[in-house]
């Protein structure tokens, strides 16, 4: 039902939702964010869940699953789907390269400043301040991201086990990624099979 309500929305704001509003979209979500793509996730959800209604919660936290299992930045996936829904293959490249010329644009001034900026002791003042505010935006993800998990025991016990690998025993990520998505398979595979033989029975 949220779905189709997303799609009416789309379908309704065709006319909002050009290539050059993507790009635009994207470029200021760029711009304004600091710290990587967990401190977007609270831009994202509200810029264009709350705001503009191009995707669901569902779709957002499935969204943020999906980007942070495949390679690259989440930023970048996050763009690449969200025009590929809205605008298709178009779309998504300029969503794409919307999001990520704000940080090459600034990367390059910086590289050619870098010595000036290193040495200036009021821009490492600011970073000292970006640094925290950038904290609260990822524990603002964290929060997000919390509400829209699954609650039951196997997500309790997946989420207890991915943190104790990671940051007890030092596992590598790409292992616990890929042995919670097998949990995962594995669960819902296991409930569909105990569900069929009810109805057999």
């Amino acid at each position: 039902m949220v779905k189709n309500e997303v799609n009416n929305n789309m379908k309704k704001n065709g006319s909002d939702t050009s290539i050059f509003r993507l790009f635009i979209s994207f470029f200021k979500l760029g711009i304004m964010t600091f710290g990587g793509g967990y401190a977007m996730i609270p831009l994202m959800q509200k810029e264009f869940v709350e705001n503009k209604g191009w995707i669901s919660d569902d779709e957002m936290a499935e969204m943020i699953a999906v980007s942070e299992s495949t390679p690259g930045p989440l930023a970048v996936n996050a763009a690449t789907f969200i025009g590929k829904r809205m605008r298709g293959f178009t779309g998504s490249l300029f969503s794409t390269l919307g999001v990520i010329l704000p940080s090459f644009i600034i990367i390059l001034i910086i590289s050619r400043f870098l010595d000036v900026f290193s040495e200036n002791i009021y821009l490492k003042y600011v970073f000292f301040g970006l640094r925290a505010g950038v904290l609260a935006l990822v524990i603002r993800a964290l929060i997000i991201m919390a509400k829209k998990a699954p609650r039951n025991i196997l997500s309790y016990c997946i989420i207890a086990g991915a943190f104790t690998a990671e940051v007890i025993f030092g596992i590598h990520t790409v292992i616990i990624l890929i042995a919670s998505a097998g949990i995962g398979i594995a669960a819902v595979f296991l409930s569909g099979t105990d569900s069929n033989k009810e109805k057999r029975s």
